[in-house]
């Protein structure tokens, strides 16, 4: 679902005028309001850049007859995760489980990508996987971190050219919290990034504020 765009009381009566006489310049849309075209400039800059209006020298503006939907839409298809994944954090599959929880805790994720020694992605191992681990009777420090990881094909990744909408789908229905950013090399997987919840939360948001 795609939440609109909203818009205030005299944008959308901007849009009104803009629609039904346009093309119309900015001095005759204050007219229209009862304001000064330096009071509307704020509310047609905010339009033009959200793309409801569109603007031509010396002819006025225009009504796109876009809804904030669509523009909405066509702006999350703009977003792809090379511009937004962090660093990964990336252990070796011979790491003991007692190492791989003392690494979490001390680069603070909730999942981290195991990889073999060509560097090549083989699995991942979660907070859930940890935690399950230690609940039982086996020595941490002895017990390899291959052993608990969910192995490859069963890991779901994700490239940079990826859009960042599709990854979140892929998150809410895995039901986790970050994508392994990979590409593909000979005999596998190279991981170079990571997706997770909070990098979608901060584009969403950031994306948010460049349509307000």
């Amino acid at each position: 679902m795609v939440i609109p765009i909203e818009l205030n009381k005299r944008q959308q009566e901007i849009l009104q005028i803009v629609k039904g006489n346009g093309p119309i310049t900015g001095e005759q849309i204050a007219e229209r309001l009862n304001l000064t075209r330096a009071t509307l400039r704020p509310d047609l800059a905010i339009l033009t850049m959200a793309g409801f209006l569109d603007a031509r020298p010396r002819v006025g503006y225009f009504y796109t007859g876009k809804s904030g939907s669509q523009l909405l839409t066509e702006n999350l298809k703009k977003l792809y995760v090379k511009d937004y994944q962090s660093l990964p954090v990336v252990v070796h599959e011979n790491f003991s489980v007692y190492d791989a929880i003392c690494h979490m805790f001390l680069e603070d994720v909730g999942t981290m990508f195991v990889v073999d020694q060509k560097s090549l992605l083989v699995g991942v191992v979660s907070r859930k996987d940890l935690l399950r681990a230690s609940i039982g009777q086996q020595d941490l420090t002895s017990l390899p971190i291959n052993v608990i990881m969910t192995r490859m094909p069963n890991v779901t990744v994700c490239g940079g050219d990826d859009l960042l909408v599709h990854v979140a789908s892929k998150l809410i229905d895995k039901q986790i919290d970050s994508l392994p950013v990979v590409r593909e090399v000979e005999g596998g997987f190279e991981v170079f990034g990571r997706i997770t919840k909070t990098n979608i939360t901060k584009a969403f948001v950031s994306l948010s504020k460049d349509e307000m």
